[in-house]
């Protein structure tokens, strides 16, 4: 009835599975009526909203999606946002009665691979979409690979709850129990620290209703651990990665929600983050959690999961009581000795400023806990340039010998030479090796400035 491709007998056999997604009933049962014309055409499920068109791509994996651009939930470029990063596999064609070229630039940055007016006709509407099929075929293959990949490897797991991935899966969380004392710019430098060669490291903003690490590091996402809570009990662990945001030094970070309300469905479940965080650890070699001041079950559930808790405080003396009371708690749920550490930040080093602080050897026989690193009070305009650039604070510091830079790097050392078991001699050899790569940056930089080569 077309005059569209008709396909051959062998490509009848390979059906183009189709999801339709647009407000208006009687559109959809338009388009459904013009696709069931073609053998090789079948339309597997309607949805009626943005936010049920995601649902329904990732239960029914169709290999199209025809996406309305304008709803009322969710519109078509937020879902198809969202489609493209946690089913891949699925085209997305976006179709609008506005044919305006601003909607189609939108429309393909949101990851969509064609655009179709409503007032397209029946052979537009057929081509368009064999031939996002047949251009999206090295994208499906790709992922079938990875698939069979985890596949084999879940296969291959000995003991039942082994999380697949082969990396270490070292869990450090960062709590205060009051805010004000540096958190998150101890937890995003650390990360940033830890960074090494052939190292993979995530940061998760786990403060859920204000969370604060993207506006530090300057990233912006659709995505956010909500569109990982919603599958928190079987999380595709090779789609993961593409809901993770990539900061420009190359951190991967998992931003917390966007806004107080969104954080609404995971903290409904407060096991939440702590199931995410068992189920991806292994995906790295460490994981820093950006947590939130308070101590409820979901904080606790984090602490499990941890190999080890930095408890930030400062030198004063409500501080130190309130972190007094936080290791009371850890004491009373068993957590093994050595598991928490000490951080103090804004830590007055000349004396003669006469800052009523406590001295940090009183903090540390008070509390009984081994104080791993003593932060600097700094000028409030270098945390700030660091802010506005969109960088963690050691990145913001050029020499990394200067304060606080240097006990950044310093913790992040302890850390990655006690957890990943590295004795003296080989972190000697290690620190070597790093200091002879710099001299040589530094003679290659002075040898481009001198010569333009």
């Amino acid at each position: 009835m077309s005059g569209g491709r008709k396909p051959t007998q062998d490509q009848q056999e390979d059906v183009i599975t189709i999801l339709l997604v647009d407000d208006i009933r009687e559109v959809r049962e338009n388009i459904g009526k013009l696709l069931a014309f073609e053998a090789d055409l079948k339309v597997v499920g309607n949805a009626e909203t943005g936010r049920q068109g995601v649902q329904m791509a990732k239960e029914l994996q169709p290999d199209v999606i025809i996406m309305d651009i304008n709803m009322p939930d969710m519109d078509g470029l937020q879902a198809t946002n969202i489609i493209t990063k946690q089913v891949p596999t699925a085209a997305v064609i976006i179709m609008s009665v506005q044919n305006d070229p601003d909607y189609m630039r939108q429309a393909l940055r949101a990851g969509a691979r064609d655009f179709l007016g409503k007032s397209a006709s029946m052979d537009d509407l057929y081509n368009t979409i064999r031939a996002v099929y047949r251009n999206h075929e090295q994208v499906r293959r790709q992922y079938a690979a990875m698939e069979q990949g985890v596949m084999e490897k879940i296969r291959n797991v000995g003991e039942p709850g082994e999380t697949v991935g082969d990396r270490a899966g070292h869990v450090i969380a960062v709590y205060s129990p009051q805010g004000g004392t540096g958190k998150t710019t101890i937890a995003t430098s650390l990360a940033s620290a830890l960074m090494r060669e052939d190292v993979r490291v995530l940061l998760i903003d786990a403060s859920l209703q204000f969370s604060d690490v993207g506006t530090f590091l300057n990233l912006k996402s659709q995505s956010s651990v909500v569109e990982v809570a919603q599958d928190v009990d079987d999380i595709d662990l090779e789609l993961f990665e593409n809901i993770v945001t990539t900061h420009d030094s190359g951190l991967k970070v998992l931003l917390g929600p966007p806004r107080p309300e969104a954080a609404d469905p995971v903290v409904a479940r407060p096991d939440t983050m702590g199931r995410i965080i068992e189920q991806v650890r292994n995906l790295y070699d460490f994981v820093i959690v950006d947590t939130s001041t308070r101590l409820d079950e979901m904080q606790l559930g984090i602490f499990d999961q941890a190999s080890r808790i930095l408890l930030v405080g400062t030198p004063t003396l409500v501080s130190v009581k309130n972190m007094r009371l936080v290791l009371d708690i850890f004491d009373k749920l068993d957590y093994e000795q050595g598991k928490t550490g000490i951080v103090l930040s804004k830590v007055v080093e000349d004396r003669r400023k006469r800052i009523p602080t406590v001295p940090v050897e009183r903090v540390e026989g008070y509390l009984k806990v081994k104080v791993l690193a003593q932060i600097p009070a700094v000028d409030d305009r270098t945390y700030l340039s660091a802010v506005n650039k969109g960088v963690p604070l050691i990145a913001a510091e050029r020499n990394p010998d200067r304060p606080p830079a240097r006990q950044f790097y310093e913790l992040a050392t302890r850390l990655y030479n006690e957890l990943m078991e590295i004795d003296e001699e080989e972190a000697e050899a290690i620190a070597q090796q790093k200091a002879e790569k710099q001299t040589k940056q530094k003679k290659g930089g002075l040898l481009t400035a001198l010569f333009g080569r």
